[in-house]
């Protein structure tokens, strides 16, 4: 859909109206905006000018007050528009690098310090996911026998990462049989995505020895369980709420128990994550409002970035208010991510 243009005096006014209630929290009023900024009109054109941003939907008065709040409408424009990205400074770099170049052996542990450097800094909710393995190639595939009918699966992604899995067979095996499949697997499969696993794998084994056949047709019937990395609670980290309630829209009861209901409904969370990480991975995603499919986000915004753990991805973000300082918080996921992936890539 093509973007409406706004001519300089209305984005002028709009860019005015959306800082100010960032700073403030409060609804905006024509007085104010000519005391205050230097935008050279008076503040007879300034009402007129509120007046046709509100008609075309870039914001709009609370019945209670005179003064005017944005819009998603108006929000958007902004982001997309009128947003000038600030620049870190160098005390904020210098804690993002300081805390992120340590020496950790667990993946786990970096996503978890990840999580809270995100939500301190930013005062918001912070949601950070695992890599994930589905984008990633697959080095090879380990069967350890466990019981006479029971194996464990361990599948290693060549960034470094394992999955491991527990599964049941109907009838007792064979070391032997382990090891025959095993090498099988491995032939067929090495180097080949998740996807790739998935879509071919039946195909790629009808050929297979009749000593073969259990494990492979458990295999078969496991392949989705097995061979795909969807986000779940588990692998995803959320931390932040003792943050965003000191932000002025929770002082009101009914927002504060909203965002509480938010942090530990995950599957909400889960949600918006799976969807932004469909988007271009270079950019910096953000979804405001009503553009959030799901009823628990429409007062809130996202604002999220993939980072890259060898060929696999995760995704790093925040969920605020609509009224959140968007060139800052812009700044710090985008930097966050590129500091984190360099980290991983040093590892």
């Amino acid at each position: 859909m093509e973007k409406e243009e706004l001519n300089q005096r209305e984005k002028a006014i709009l860019r005015s109206v959306v800082q100010q209630f960032i700073l403030t929290a409060t609804p905006v009023g024509s007085r104010y905006i000519t005391k205050n900024y230097n935008i050279g009109y008076s503040p007879a054109t300034v009402r007129n000018i509120m007046s046709d941003l509100e008609d075309s939907g870039y914001i709009n008065h609370p019945h209670t007050s005179a003064g005017r709040v944005p819009t998603d409408k108006g929000y958007r424009y902004y982001v997309d528009s009128l947003m000038d990205i600030e620049k870190l400074n160098s005390k904020e770099k210098s804690l993002i690098d300081r805390s992120l170049n340590i020496l950790l052996d667990e993946t786990d542990e970096l996503v978890k310090i990840t999580s809270k450097l995100l939500s301190s800094i930013t005062k918001q909710i912070a949601c950070v996911t695992y890599p994930n393995l589905e984008s990633g190639t697959l080095e090879k595939i380990q069967i350890i026998s466990l019981a006479s009918t029971r194996i464990l699966v361990v599948i290693s992604i060549k960034s470094g990462l394992v999955k491991t899995i527990t599964m049941e067979l109907d009838s007792e095996i064979k070391e032997s049989q382990i090891e025959s499949v095993q090498t099988l697997l491995n032939e067929r499969l090495s180097g080949l995505s998740f996807t790739e696993i998935r879509n071919t794998f039946k195909e790629r084994f009808l050929d297979v020895e009749d000593n073969q056949k259990p494990i492979i047709r458990l295999f078969v019937d496991s392949v989705e369980k097995l061979f795909k990395d969807d986000i779940t609670s588990e692998r995803l980290i959320v931390t932040g709420a003792k943050n965003i309630i000191q932000q002025p829209e929770f002082e009101n009861p009914e927002n504060f128990q909203s965002i509480i209901e938010l942090i530990e409904d995950k599957d909400v969370i889960i949600h918006i994550m799976e969807k932004s990480s469909g988007s271009r991975s270079e950019e910096v995603y953000i979804s405001i409002g009503s553009e959030n499919i799901e009823k628990k986000l429409k007062e809130y915004s996202f604002v999220s970035k993939e980072y890259n753990f060898g060929q696999i991805k995760g995704t790093l973000g925040i969920i605020g208010p609509k009224r959140m300082e968007y060139s800052k918080i812009v700044a710090i996921v985008d930097y966050l991510a590129t500091v984190l992936s360099e980290q991983f890539k040093s590892r």
